[in-house]
């Protein structure tokens, strides 16, 4: 392994997700936030909904009462007035289909004149659910999508229809109270109504379309499942306010000036990267290695959310997989390619994501590993773990999609 490159890499990420908790983003949203004169309730969902709600109380001094629900080992404390939750994801569980039924009854019988302080993050399709179907059935529905290869937007345009809080659903349950929603985007181009499913804004998919994706990935559904396919989502809601705070953009600018802290010449491929995981390290691998050698420090940085279509029963995640498809394109080079996720987990596993450089497929194959067939059976993890390539953050307390960084020395 180049230390050199692995120090960089390291310092990169460790500022890069940094500068994108959530804590002074919420704060500045507040900075809008007009309660009635009636109560405060908040309700918080997604992977960074601990860290959101810990900023929004903070800010405010009390709330009338809360729900927070998060990931399993994203929650870092008790929150005065507010009961705190751990769920799974991104299989939804029976924890998170208690603690939705928690806001639900939180948000019964609201008058006009109280207000619902919403936080909602990435995860909170999985983490916030009440479905309208058997749990069980959800969690194989939602199985189905995740190994098919299926994208965020047509995971989300599923899940709405099978759930009672998602697609507008929960505004229409606060109502007539207000609520304004802070939203930290996981979703490229941030459209509202897909991060976390929506459940606070007016749904622009139609039933055409989830019929569309069930075909088009050969689900397995029941008869009642099909029903609700077939069932229309809320269109229009009045009583919503919605800020948007935090997304990829933020977390790619906050890459690049950490590479050029680190005396990379930066360069933003794209913030809409949304293609299958090993392509896109390929692809980086490819780009390292035609600019190698040249005698300038360069760093290409691509932000988004990539895809893995399982092909076999390894372990890993979407970043493992990136970094470790540019191993091949970087052999013998002066170069690195890593990838993380912002909120520090990455598929079902520890690792926030991977870094491969120059010396790691020499490294691999000297343990009789082939990245080839790695790959073909999902296993990055076990292959990086083995090379040193893992990178390991912790929950973060923020989830703004993925950033993937190939850096080039100037010798």
């Amino acid at each position: 392994m180049d230390r050199t490159l692995r120090e960089d890499a390291d310092a990169i990420i460790a500022s890069s997700l940094k500068a994108v908790l959530p804590d002074e983003a919420v704060r500045r949203a507040l900075a809008q936030f007009r309660p009635g004169r009636g109560r405060v309730l908040l309700v918080a969902a997604g992977k960074a909904a601990w860290q959101m709600t810990h900023a929004a109380v903070e800010a405010l001094s009390r709330v009338d009462g809360g729900v927070v629900v998060t990931k399993y080992g994203h929650m870092k404390g008790e929150i005065p007035g507010v009961i705190c939750c751990e769920a799974g994801h991104p299989v939804p569980d029976e924890n998170g289909f208690a603690a939705t039924e928690k806001a639900l009854e939180l948000v019964h019988g609201l008058q006009p004149e109280d207000t619902v302080l919403f936080l909602l993050s990435g995860g909170g399709s999985a983490l916030f659910e009440k479905p309208l179907l058997p749990g069980a059935e959800l969690q194989d529905i939602t199985g189905q999508l995740l190994a098919s290869g299926a994208d965020i937007v047509e995971i989300n345009i599923i899940r709405k229809r099978l759930s009672g809080v998602k697609g507008g659903r929960f505004a229409q349950a606060c109502a007539p109270a207000r609520v304004f929603s802070i939203v930290l985007s996981d979703v490229l181009g941030d459209p509202l109504d897909m991060i976390a499913s929506g459940p606070a804004v007016p749904d622009t998919s139609t039933c055409a379309q989830a019929q569309a994706v069930a075909e088009k990935y050969h689900l397995q559904l029941s008869a009642r499942a099909k029903a609700l396919l077939a069932q229309e989502t809320p269109k229009a809601l009045d009583n919503v306010t919605t800020r948007i705070t935090g997304s990829v953009r933020e977390l790619c600018a906050a890459a690049a000036d950490a590479c050029r802290a680190r005396g990379y010449e930066p360069l933003l491929l794209t913030d809409r990267l949304c293609c299958e995981a090993r392509e896109a390290g390929s692809f980086l691998g490819t780009i390292a290695r035609t600019h190698a050698g040249q005698g300038k420090k360069l760093a290409f940085l691509a932000g988004g959310e990539t895809v893995v279509h399982l092909t076999g029963k390894g372990l890993g995640g979407r970043n493992q997989e990136l970094a470790l498809a540019a191993a091949p394109a970087i052999a013998g080079q002066k170069a690195a390619v890593f990838s993380v996720g912002s909120d520090g987990t990455d598929g079902p596993t520890d690792a926030a994501g991977g870094y491969v450089d120059g010396d790691t497929a020499a490294a691999l194959a000297a343990r009789g590993l082939r990245v080839f067939d790695v790959l073909q059976n999902n296993d990055a993890y076990h292959a990086l773990q083995a090379v040193g390539g893992l990178i390991v953050t912790g929950a973060t307390g923020t989830n703004v999609n993925d950033v993937a960084v190939a850096l080039v020395e100037g010798e």
